[in-house]
């Protein structure tokens, strides 16, 4: 075997083990995508799987320790109305984080009919704007007291 020739058995050994371990990446990188995508593959006896589901409620107006567990609104006379009108367009957050004065109220129930779409709430509307004086009236205090007597300093250049 003359030199050249033992060249070209040795470059041809080398293309096949090449060969190889490219089908051996390919296939690992497959199997790797395939365990990506079902996780239990490996598994001999997969486990069984519990799912949990919410129980349905029965009550949506269930009312609990003077909340209606729905929408967190106090229960007190009037609620009804306001879990019937107010919910049915936001939640009932927004309404308990504005807390306002009834003139308050009832400017912005006028805004809402005006801009909003919101319906004429006929007789209701004073049910519901007592209900929310009453249990979400304004708070007088805001997030912190005012600073006093602090002794400021000049920065230098």
């Amino acid at each position: 075997m003359t030199k050249d020739e033992a060249f070209k058995k040795y470059i041809k050994k080398v293309y096949h083990l090449m060969v190889l371990l490219f089908a051996l990446f390919v296939a690992t990188a497959g199997v790797l995508v395939y365990y990506t995508i079902n996780p239990s593959f490996f598994e001999l006896k997969p486990e069984p799987r519990t799912v949990y589901t919410e129980p349905i409620e029965a009550d949506e107006d269930r009312i609990e320790n003077g909340i209606h567990v729905r929408t967190g609104l106090i229960d007190a006379e009037g609620l009804m109305l306001v879990v019937n009108n107010c919910t049915n367009c936001h939640s009932a957050k927004l309404v308990t984080q504005n807390r306002m004065t009834k003139e308050r109220w009832n400017a912005t129930i006028q805004w809402m009919q005006e801009t909003q779409n919101l319906w004429d709430l006929g007789r209701n509307q004073e049910v519901i704007v007592n209900y929310l004086v009453t249990n979400y009236p304004p708070v007088s205090k805001g997030r912190r007291m005012a600073l006093t007597d602090i002794d400021w300093y000049e920065l230098e250049n």
